[in-house]
């Protein structure tokens, strides 16, 4: 039933099947798109390419450090049996690397974003205006805003999505504290949140594009919630191979497109559209 309060929801296209498939489905179709034209996928490799390098020198910190951080976070044990002492720190180690994983593949995705935001943005409007060709459907132009305030604006939202990332991961680590069955509900938990918020961090250029804040494009993303975590979770196991993140950021941007446009409202909330051409897509084999 339509809520009049929320009118993303009564105007969403609704044609993005929500179950855990469909999103599978979105992220591999991202990929096949980007990997059929090699020479933009080369290019949108460079900006997670310098960011990974950053991200990997800090993960290996962390890893050096684990069992101080364990000790640190459990003064309780200090005094326990060696066993017990040892088998929770154990715990806390590695509750603590996989919520440094989690929040290293959220944050890795919204601090590359933001180095590549001309290059992702440019992507994201070549395959909406691929998707658009030949249906006389304009392509939303988007807020005419200078780069620098676009920046700004995308800092201040990914920093939003980041803090509702960071409120979720308390619980995750609280569960991965559990010796044993705390590591693997621990890590499908951690998945799912980080998989959700990615999913919600990639779909911004194109509800961007129609006018949309974050609270909306939040909602838009819950109405999707299975197929958010369809999209979202096996990206988030992509990311945790060993430059994965790289490899598979510029399909990821790719995907969330066509996904976006699948639950995006029919009436662009900027009036602003884009000419849509009506033939081939220049440089289609770029």
């Amino acid at each position: 039933m339509n809520d009049p309060r929320n009118p993303v929801r009564n105007t969403a296209r609704n044609s993005a099947p929500n179950d855990f498939r469909s999103g599978v489905r979105y992220l591999g179709r991202g990929q096949r798109w980007v990997l059929g034209r090699p020479r933009l996928y080369a290019r949108c490799l460079l900006p997670a390419l310098a960011v990974f390098v950053v991200y990997a020198a800090a993960l290996v910190a962390l890893a050096l450090h684990l069992g101080e951080l364990a000790a640190l976070i459990t003064p309780f044990a200090d005094d326990w049996e060696d066993g017990g002492r040892t088998a929770i720190r154990i715990a806390a180690g590695l509750a603590l690397l996989g919520v440094g994983l989690l929040l290293a593949v959220v944050t890795f995705t919204t601090v590359t974003l933001l180095v590549g935001d001309p290059l992702y943005d440019a992507l994201s409007v070549r395959i909406e205006e691929g998707e658009a060709a030949g249906t006389g459907i304009p392509v939303p132009e988007g807020p005419d805003r200078p780069l620098w305030r676009e920046l700004a604006i995308s800092l201040r939202e990914s920093l939003g999505t980041l803090a509702w990332t960071l409120l979720l991961a308390v619980p995750v680590l609280l569960v991965g504290l559990v010796p044993f069955a705390g590591q693997v509900f621990g890590f499908v938990l951690g998945t799912a949140v980080a998989g959700w918020f990615l999913t919600a961090e990639l779909t911004a250029y194109a509800l961007q594009r129609r006018g949309l804040g974050l609270r909306e494009r939040l909602r838009l993303v819950a109405g999707r919630r299975r197929t958010a975590l369809g999209f979202g979770m096996p990206l988030v196991v992509l990311f945790l191979i060993p430059g994965g993140a790289v490899l598979f950021m510029p399909g990821a941007v790719a995907g969330a497109t066509l996904l976006a446009r699948d639950i995006a409202p029919e009436t662009p909330a900027a009036p602003a559209a884009r000419a849509t051409p009506t033939g081939p897509v220049p440089g289609a084999g770029a």
